[in-house]
């Protein structure tokens, strides 16, 4: 596989400086991929939406007896709703890893959300256009702004496609007004934020490439996740999936890492489609006192998978770090 830092050494010596950006770097995945990062020798950009999650994240990762560690590591303030925080942010940096999370204020998904997160995502992306430095942009999207309305391949492909290919992959829209007539918020944000994104990123030639990750599977997860609204349905249907953080983050790296990647990835390396994988998570989501009656459902129920992350895995073959995520 081809480093993008070795690939750009003869063409561009700012991109040998392997400064980046991550933001929001205070949720699960942001902090997983700046310690990522800086164990891969980049100098890094932790953005964070307000003061209180930079001065503990800071404290955790200053790294006061580590020199070089905490000359590696720079804190911004940068609202995704602030045009010009994030333009100080991205300043001196190669490469963006852009994940949106919800205000501490607003944690959760309803329709104005949308609205948030498309006008973020447009100052993120217009912030790069103007960043002269920025080489790369790892846009963090959802499964979920795939898998919603969508038709099996075999219902528009030519008469003689086989069945094997009625399933949904990167190539796929999520439907908005499905996501509107069925209240599926969670999907209709990020649909309209990636869409938003993508749109700004060709007309202003920034180069982009969107991880469509699925339910992040972390100790913190439970039943008010916004992902999972609409999650007996996805389950029924083939398409719910997950993805635990270690091979997310590895995702990250390696398509802003190989200069061959482009376009969408589907992210996941679960596929829950059987009544144990649905017992083993609803566990997980809800209190011990709430779970104690799923353990006991023995339904043998095998959901056909309806959904390929082929694209991804492909990418991905022989890419190891090598190296621990660490978990908040």
């Amino acid at each position: 596989m081809t480093i993008a830092a070795d690939f750009y050494d003869e063409q561009d010596s700012v991109f040998c400086s392997k400064r980046v950006c991550v933001m929001d770097a205070a949720g699960h995945l942001g902090s997983a991929i700046v310690h990522q990062l800086l164990l891969r020798g980049y100098t890094v950009h932790a953005a964070f939406q307000n003061h209180d999650e930079m001065q503990c994240f800071k404290r955790k990762y200053g790294c006061a007896n580590d020199d070089s560690k905490s000359k590696k590591l720079i804190c911004f303030h940068a609202d995704p709703l602030d045009y010009h925080s994030i333009v100080d942010a991205l300043k001196g940096c190669c490469g963006l890893f852009y994940s949106f999370e919800t205000p501490s204020d607003y944690p959760t998904y309803d329709e104005l959300m949308g609205e948030m997160e498309v006008r973020a995502a447009h100052n993120v992306m217009e912030a790069c256009a103007q960043t002269d430095t920025l080489n790369k942009v790892v846009f963090t999207s959802s499964a979920t702004a795939v898998l919603w309305g969508t038709r099996k391949r075999d219902q528009h492909d030519s008469p003689e496609a086989s069945h094997s290919h009625s399933y949904v992959d990167e190539r796929d829209w999520t439907d908005i007004n499905f996501c509107k007539k069925y209240k599926l918020w969670h999907g209709l944000s990020k649909t309209q934020a990636e869409k938003a994104a993508w749109a700004l990123a060709m007309d202003r030639d920034v180069n982009m490439v969107s991880i469509n990750a699925g339910l992040l599977v972390h100790p913190d997860l439970n039943i008010r996740e916004p992902y999972l609204k609409g999650a007996a349905e996805m389950y029924e249907d083939g398409v719910f999936v997950a993805v635990d953080l270690k091979f997310l983050v590895d995702a990250h790296m390696c398509v802003f890492e190989d200069v061959s990647s482009y376009g969408r990835y589907l992210c996941f390396n679960k596929v829950i489609n059987t009544t144990k994988d649905a017992t083993t998570l609803a566990n997980m989501l809800l209190p011990p006192s709430a779970s104690t009656g799923t353990q006991s459902l023995e339904d043998d129920t095998v959901y056909e998978q309806r959904i390929s992350n082929k694209k991804l895995n492909k990418l991905m073959l022989g890419f190891d770090t090598g190296l621990e995520v660490q978990v908040n």
